[in-house]
């Protein structure tokens, strides 16, 4: 469904929200229903445009700047490649990642970063990290990860999910596993569109009330419905889609033994998927801990689109970074 036949020509300007340009990317929540349906929208049209083989240059002459407080695969790989395909250039920070706030305060970095690129990703351990980027520097600020939301991930998780079911109202989301930065982010996703979720998490992990409490806001807006429970075979009965992260997250790493005693219960394996529509599909952000959260029969079972999401991390973010930063006039000029 990539290359469906609802959307704009490939050949034609690409559809990008205006009311996005100059907005920061901190929560899902940032963006209204109507603008996250269109980020969703130019993330599939640049990916058809990618795939056809059209140059895509939106941001020729443009810079990033990444700042990497955690390690990164996925991040680091599909924000540098993506502003390569749009005629950018990223610029990875590495001497300055463990000296964030160190040598130089945090507000003067975003103050001099301002006056030499367009944009700014930070993938950090705390939120207030992004926060404080986002209050002192006029440019865009993209949430590359932090301990409470992972943004990027939602959006490219809703566009995998829209390509395997051609929509997400009506859908029943299961997570399962850890209330955490990915269970927040697909909190809000659920309230800000409308959706169905059931986060199961053992009891004293789950997600953040202020968060709960504001993806249900959203969802009086939007007819979500959110569950909270503690039995994952509750949550994935009929769900057509499973989602589960890892049990233990970069920063948790003094947790491990007490974790591994705690989680086994809810890892998903054929066992529980067998509990789930029978068409379901499987998602987990990446990495794995293959045995734990997930067994190898699921991650590699045909029901599993975990690499559909890692691609689409990549057009996810593309739509993202044209969005908040506008098109460059040389690209269509």
């Amino acid at each position: 469904m990539t290359a469906s036949t609802d959307l704009p020509p490939l050949d034609g300007p690409p559809p990008v929200d205006a009311s996005l340009q100059g907005l920061d990317l901190l929560t899902v929540a940032d963006f209204t229903e109507r603008q996250l349906h269109n980020v969703l929208t130019l993330a599939r049209w640049l990916k058809a445009v990618r795939r056809a083989g059209r140059p895509h240059r939106f941001m020729a002459e443009r810079s990033l700047a990444m700042i990497f407080e955690k390690a990164s695969l996925r991040t680091r790989c599909t924000f540098e490649v993506g502003m390569t395909q749009l005629g950018g250039h990223a610029i990875d920070l590495a001497s300055e990642h463990e000296r964030l706030g160190v040598r130089e305060t945090v507000p003067d970095i975003a103050r001099n970063l301002e006056r030499w690129v367009d944009v700014i990703m930070a993938r950090v351990h705390s939120h207030a990290t992004v926060t404080t980027l986002a209050e002192y520097a006029s440019i865009p600020v993209i949430n590359g990860l932090s301990d409470l939301t992972h943004p990027c991930q939602a959006v490219g998780d809703l566009m995998t999910i829209y390509e395997h079911r051609g929509h997400l109202r009506g859908l029943q989301l299961a997570f399962v596993g850890d209330g955490f930065n990915v269970a927040h982010s697909l909190l809000l996703a659920a309230g800000t569109l409308g959706l169905q979720l059931f986060v199961a998490t053992p009891a004293g992990y789950e997600p953040q009330p202020e968060v709960v409490a504001r993806a249900r806001a959203l969802g009086t807006k939007t007819g979500a419905e959110i569950t909270l429970g503690h039995d994952p075979r509750e949550a994935v009965t009929q769900a057509d889609v499973i989602y589960t992260d890892a049990w233990v997250s970069m920063g948790q790493e003094e947790e491990v033994a007490r974790r591994l005693q705690v989680f086994p219960p809810f890892q998903v394996n054929t066992e529980l998927l067998a509990l789930a529509a029978p068409d379901a599909l499987v998602m987990h952000c990446l990495p794995a801990h293959r045995g734990e959260e997930v067994t190898d029969e699921v991650l590699d079972g045909p029901q599993s689109v975990v690499f559909d999401q890692a691609e689409n991390r990549l057009h996810a973010q593309k739509a993202i970074l044209v969005s908040l930063v506008g098109v460059a006039a040389e690209a269509t000029a």
